[in-house]
């Protein structure tokens, strides 16, 4: 407003840059609160009828017309911040829930647990959006550390609640059953019931021995773990048979077997989705997780995932197409 009155009076009355005033109001609602845009009016009101005073505006209809633009711009400035503030107390309240939701989903794993170290990365392929339906959980059971990392079928809310039925049996079915078969069966059980065929998930099931320094999988669907030996080599231990991912048992397949691995101090195990080893370079070529393991080999287990996630999301060249969730385990006995 201070640079319109300027060339106004450098212009003089023929300039016709009086009613450029209602500029300050019509930004004023744009980003401050209609309280505000109000009396940012009032002054470019007062400001356009001294200036009006000044130019001898008020003998026409000029200055008349000037002050009823500012008034209008006012006016409707007003009216669209009051809107504007309503909505953002309306998203307020939404992402307040979502909070919640996510701490249910969602919840922070325990960083040290049955002498394992834990870190956790969760990114989601939906801006502004903390959730999706990639699901991850580490559970302190009688018969070991077990821990699971699926990926729902599709996006959306279908997907978070199939997700959240998927986490609240395996929590439960974790401390229950003895065997990672039996845990498998419960959520099989659960998704096809829930989801009625209409959706799946993959996921791993992990179950750790630290004592035996040995980690059971069950594979339904889902891309293979990747360990990191204490001599940097790295292996991907795949089932001795594939298996449909869960909710799909109802059309035959073979059955999810359990298998071992080697897994001894010093050792670090990655699970992970398929939003990790799809995300695509600017070339087209997916993630080389296998050539990029060496980033986990730092002396903080957050730190190493961090690092890697980082380089995901470098290798994608913006923001990636499916969720990508990944849980690290470093075997922390000597």
């Amino acid at each position: 407003m201070a640079v319109v009155a300027g060339m106004n009076v450098a212009a003089g009355p023929e300039g016709g840059f009086l009613p450029l005033v209602s500029l300050g109001p019509a930004f004023a609602g744009l980003i401050g609160t209609w309280r505000r845009t109000a009396l940012i009016g009032g002054i470019a009101l007062l400001l356009c009828a001294g200036l009006g005073v000044y130019d001898g505006l008020f003998d026409t209809r000029r200055g008349y017309t000037a002050l009823a633009s500012v008034a209008g711009v006012t006016l409707a400035g007003a009216l669209a911040a009051g809107s504007r503030m309503r909505r953002e107390a309306e998203l307020a309240g939404v992402r307040s829930i979502a909070e919640v939701a996510q701490s249910v989903l969602q919840r922070p794993v325990p960083r040290h647990v049955g002498g394992l170290r834990v870190a956790v990365s969760y990114t989601s392929a939906v801006a502004e959006s903390r959730i999706g339906g990639d699901l991850y959980e580490v559970v302190a059971s009688p018969y070991g550390v077990r821990v699971i990392v699926g990926d729902v079928q599709g996006k959306g809310l279908a997907a978070v609640e199939t997700a959240a039925s998927v986490l609240g049996v395996f929590r439960e079915a974790a401390h229950d059953e003895p065997d990672l078969a039996m845990v498998a069966a419960r959520l099989e059980r659960t998704v096809a019931r829930e989801a009625d065929g209409e959706k799946f998930v993959t996921a791993i099931l992990a179950e750790m021995d630290t004592e035996e320094r040995t980690a059971v999988f069950l594979n339904c669907g889902h891309p293979p773990p990747m360990i990191v030996r204490k001599d940097g080599s790295v292996d991907f231990p795949h089932p001795p048979a594939y298996a449909l991912p869960l909710g799909l048992g109802m059309h035959g397949g073979e059955t999810p077997q359990a298998y071992r691995s080697a897994f001894a101090p010093g050792d670090q195990l990655l699970l992970y989705t398929d939003g990790v080893t799809e995300a695509r370079g600017a070339d087209g070529t997916f993630y080389p997780l296998r050539e990029r393991a060496g980033l986990l080999r730092t002396s903080d287990a957050e730190e190493g995932l961090e690092a890697l996630r980082a380089d995901v999301v470098r290798h994608a060249n913006g923001p990636l197409h499916d969720d990508a969730a990944m849980l690290l385990l470093r075997h922390r006995g000597r």
